[in-house]
């Protein structure tokens, strides 16, 4: 039987991993559809080779074989894994992580095997990750002030956010460039799509205009301008409409997978973000 179960990373990692998680197949291949989510994600097939998946612009479907345990980490936007060329190299790629990490990597995907319980080879995965960060220099501070200020909780110009930061409007697009991988107008769409399918998933009530409640409610609530805007973008972003895509229920995806660690960052973040000075 099919199953997908997120949890947060530890807490050495929670300021660079959004979410934690372990996917299993059952006896069939399995679609599983990648959407983007303005980060990377490592993906570890228990007794295969780990990949690093590229920050997304669009769906990326991913047939996983039969009887398949994956284990994997999904990064927040800002904060990538330690890697030796900038994100604009990697976008929608899928790159085997020794060609990244070198042979480290080997080690890594041999102790995995050996792991007693997928959530034990997740744990070997956290351990590899926290030791390549030390090595590491810290992310652009920066561009991490920029991606802040893209959560879709309040609406901001790409040109005022420059200024606010002290920078011409390409010097930031080349640096989220090099550390995000897209555009900050990419990265603005990509975040206010995942403050929708974030406040879908925890079932939150609307609070937009009179008369528009449910799906189209919580669209104006991120800042689409109404349910047509939403839906434009969640078909250039996922391939499916929102209805499609959630299966007819606002509070889970279409395939039945909880989704509330990858989405409690994101409240979390509603909750504490001040306005633009």
């Amino acid at each position: 039987m099919e199953s997908y179960v997120e949890r947060s990373p530890r807490p050495a990692l929670a300021g660079v991993v959004r979410t934690a998680w372990i996917q299993r197949t059952g006896e069939a291949p399995y679609a599983q559809r990648n959407l983007p989510t303005g980060g990377v994600e490592i993906h570890l097939p228990i007794g295969g080779r780990p990949e690093l998946v590229g920050p997304l612009t669009g769906p990326d479907i991913e047939v996983v074989a039969p009887r398949t345990t994956i284990v994997g980490l999904r990064f927040r936007p800002g904060t990538p894994p330690p890697l030796p060329t900038t994100l604009d190299d990697l976008v929608d790629q899928r790159v085997d992580l020794a060609d990244l990490w070198g042979g480290p990597v080997d080690e890594l995907t041999d102790r995995t095997a050996l792991a007693r319980t997928p959530e034990h080879a997740l744990r070997l995965l956290e351990d590899h990750l926290l030791r390549e960060l030390r090595r590491a220099g810290r992310p652009d501070p920066l561009v991490g002030a920029a991606v802040a200020a893209l959560m879709p909780w309040r609406p901001v110009a790409i040109e005022a956010l420059a200024g606010h930061l002290a920078l011409s409007p390409s010097q930031l697009r080349r640096r989220c460039l090099h550390t995000l991988g897209v555009s900050p107008k990419v990265l603005q769409r990509t975040l206010r799509f995942q403050g929708f399918l974030a406040l879908a998933q925890a079932g939150a009530s609307a609070t937009g205009r009179r008369g528009a409640d449910g799906t189209a409610g919580i669209a104006v609530d991120v800042g689409y301008a109404d349910q047509a805007h939403l839906g434009r973008e969640c078909v250039r972003l996922t391939g499916l409409t929102p209805r499609r895509l959630l299966g007819g229920r606002i509070d889970r995806c279409a395939c039945d997978h909880e989704h509330a660690a990858s989405y409690q960052p994101f409240l979390a973040a509603r909750r504490r973000t001040p306005p633009l000075a």
